[in-house]
């Protein structure tokens, strides 16, 4: 994957999901001309009952589409029909119960992942740190489904799952212009926040939650969408949120461990990615001494990365000899990478090269969405990985889970196709940030939409979660954003930390789910103001 150009590259990166789908995304042709059904909400309710942690919750589940249409001269056509699945207890008067809108990333990708693997009432069960055996797959009770806490809705992003993008007009020649337009629109940073931002709003009205507490929860490019939709939501909708939950979080691109190289003279990749690097060496034991606990060790690395791993890299070709082995030497002891290969790469190892040369002497691949796991070398002869072990390991469980669970259980998508990820043949990463006169056109930078949201909303709460063993959205990028927030210092006490030892998708791991559930389904307590009411 890292072969791509690196547009591309992150318009396939963060996807809380399999890296290796995005070459195997659905071909089918968009539609041309969708079903008259297709123009209109849809939906389908059911009910069941969830077990989360020993106590029995009744729910009413609805699946369903709500459309989306454009704005000024353009207010009466319809112009995305974005898929949902809502799951509301049953028994609670709605001003009281929170909801939380939960989304994964992609761009572009569904939501499978969040709703089968984390909060639903089933969860798709999966091998910890190895390939899950093929078909049948276990679909069992979700222990740790967030439905104790918040009503919840997972939503597929515009083009995945069951959503689509609509384009009416008789005449073919003009629909194809508006399919088009729909990807331009739709397809890009600010296009996907408004559209998220304008399903959240209708699903208020629909179903008469305006006055619930609410929240946003996603999950990599999703913690993009996220600092975006909650800017909007704010300061465009005047909707107040009570929190956003921020998993795998990338909001700063020029942060990312994926194609650094392709940005020389931005060190700050390399700086922020050695912890994930350390930790995974650590899990591997490819350490040359085995510290005796992972997060002592991690508090090591990263003040090395923040100060004489960082002072060096600044240096540049002022790094005299002497000093630059001595850090090779660091390196070598804080990654289990050969001195030699270190200084080679100029004290610069990217994601791609890591997972390739990890456990190269056992003709291994190291995982990338989840380090913990390891497959056979594609091409041992190769730079970088050519491919995510843990994508192959587990896609294929979620999607046969869920494509069964959507039609049996909640009895929607017959003669639908499935799409995990939407025909995107362009994402404008470009980004207007609040008070930018216009788009800015360097690497997507989201801090100053959760800044300006938290500032006008000075209560709004954030809550940040991230996996040690993530190298898709390193942990330790993801705290360097949130301390360079700007935002007054008063308002730091806002945002909480949690890391786990997980990969990106941190749900995988059964134990860390369960502390997942609790550190939300806590935070949603702490912050729904029920109480005050």
């Amino acid at each position: 994957m890292r072969k791509l150009p690196l547009a591309v590259a992150l318009a396939t990166l963060l996807l809380g999901t399999a890296v290796h789908a995005a070459d195997k995304k659905d071909k089918d042709k968009p539609d041309d001309k969708p079903d008259a059904a297709m123009l209109k909400p849809q939906s389908s309710e059911t009910s069941g009952t969830v077990k989360v942690e020993g106590k029995s919750i009744d729910y009413k589940a609805v699946a369903g589409t709500l459309v989306l249409h454009g704005s000024g001269d353009k207010e009466n056509e319809p112009q995305v029909s974005m898929f949902y699945a809502a799951y509301f207890k049953k028994g609670v008067e709605p001003g009281k119960r929170p909801i939380t809108f939960v989304y994964n990333g992609g761009p572009g990708s569904a939501t499978v992942w969040l709703h089968m693997g984390a909060f639903g009432p089933k969860r798709v069960v999966t091998s910890d740190d190895a390939h899950t055996p093929a078909a049948p797959y276990g679909l069992v009770n979700n222990d740790y489904s967030l439905l104790d806490a918040t009503d919840l809705v997972f939503i597929d992003a515009p083009g995945a799952g069951f959503s689509r993008l609509l384009a009416d007009d008789a005449d073919k020649g003009k629909r194809d212009e508006q399919m088009k337009d729909r990807k331009k629109t739709v397809y890009s940073v600010d296009g996907d926040g408004h559209a998220f931002a304008q399903f959240i709003t209708q699903f208020l009205s629909q179903y008469n939650r305006w006055n619930s507490p609410k929240y946003l929860f996603g999950e990599s490019y999703g913690t993009t969408r996220s600092a975006v939709v909650a800017n909007i939501l704010e300061n465009e909708n005047s909707v107040d949120l009570n929190g956003v939950i921020l998993l795998s979080q990338i909001l700063n691109f020029d942060s990312s461990i994926d194609g650094p190289a392709n940005n020389p003279g931005v060190d700050l990749p390399y700086v922020v990615g050695l912890p994930t690097f350390a930790a995974t060496a650590y899990y591997h034991h490819k350490l040359p001494q085995q510290p005796a606990a992972l997060e002592p060790f991690l508090h090591e690395v990263e003040q090395y990365a923040l100060t004489d791993y960082a002072s060096a890299l600044m240096a540049g070709s002022r790094l005299d000899d002497a000093r630059k082995q001595a850090v090779a030497q660091k390196l070598h002891q804080y990654t289990g990478l050969p001195v030699a290969y270190l200084l080679k790469a100029n004290l610069r190892v990217d994601g791609g090269m890591f997972e390739h040369e990890l456990q190269a002497d056992g003709d291994l691949t190291t995982g990338r969405l989840d380090s913990r796991f390891s497959g056979p070398s594609i091409d041992p002869l190769s730079k970088s990985s050519d491919y995510d072990p843990q994508s192959s390991a587990i896609s294929s469980a979620y999607v046969a889970a869920f494509n069964d669970y959507v039609r049996r259980q909640l009895k929607f998508g017959e003669n639908q196709t499935y799409r995990l990820f939407a025909d995107i043949d362009h994402w404008d990463f470009s980004h207007k940030a609040p008070g930018a006169t216009e788009s800015l056109q360097q690497s997507t930078n989201v801090m100053p939409d959760l800044a300006t949201a938290m500032k006008t909303n000075p209560n709004l709460r954030v809550s940040l979660n991230g996996g040690y063993y993530d190298l898709a959205t390193p942990y330790f990028a993801a705290d360097y954003e949130m301390h360079h927030m700007p935002i007054p210092a008063n308002l730091e006490k806002n945002i909480s930390y949690a890391w786990y030892p997980s990969g990106h998708m941190v749900y995988a791991h059964e134990d860390s789910l369960k502390k997942l559930h609790d550190n939300v389904a806590n935070f949603i307590s702490e912050t729904d103001n029920v109480s005050k009411h």
